[in-house]
């Protein structure tokens, strides 16, 4: 499976971004798919998860109310839509893919089998 991650940039606080992920070598409907995100000296955080085909959606503590995972699993792509940005929410954003979804951890970026390259967003003040 490849992913490719897209739609990073410079937006100032407050602003709004919409990422995207698009895979091949094979259907993301049946995968759990998220975000990930890690700032500079920073951990890799959990930022938001679909599986399910967007039955279930899950969110971290800090993104929860600002931004919105969804998926077009016809164009085999996931979005996430970023609304209210904060300058604490630069870093890179990578999407993954989970092969088992019905067990494990889908917050927990060990539990991802396959990683697109990541998306740089950076918000100003």
């Amino acid at each position: 499976v490849q992913l490719q991650a897209s739609g990073g940039g410079l937006v100032q606080a407050g602003g709004s971004l919409r990422l995207s992920c698009s895979a091949s070598g094979h259907t993301i409907s049946t995968y759990g798919m998220g975000w990930f995100r890690q700032a500079p000296g920073k951990e890799r955080e959990f930022v938001a998860a679909i599986k399910w085909s967007g039955a279930s959606t899950f969110y971290g503590d800090s993104v929860k109310g600002r931004f919105t995972i969804s998926g077009d699993f016809a164009k085999n792509t996931v979005y996430l839509q970023m609304n209210s940005l904060k300058l604490e929410d630069t870093a890179v954003y990578y999407c993954a893919a989970d092969r088992n979804m019905w067990s494990g951890n889908i917050r927990s970026a060990g539990d991802y089998d396959y990683w697109g390259q990541g998306t740089l967003v950076t918000v100003s003040s």
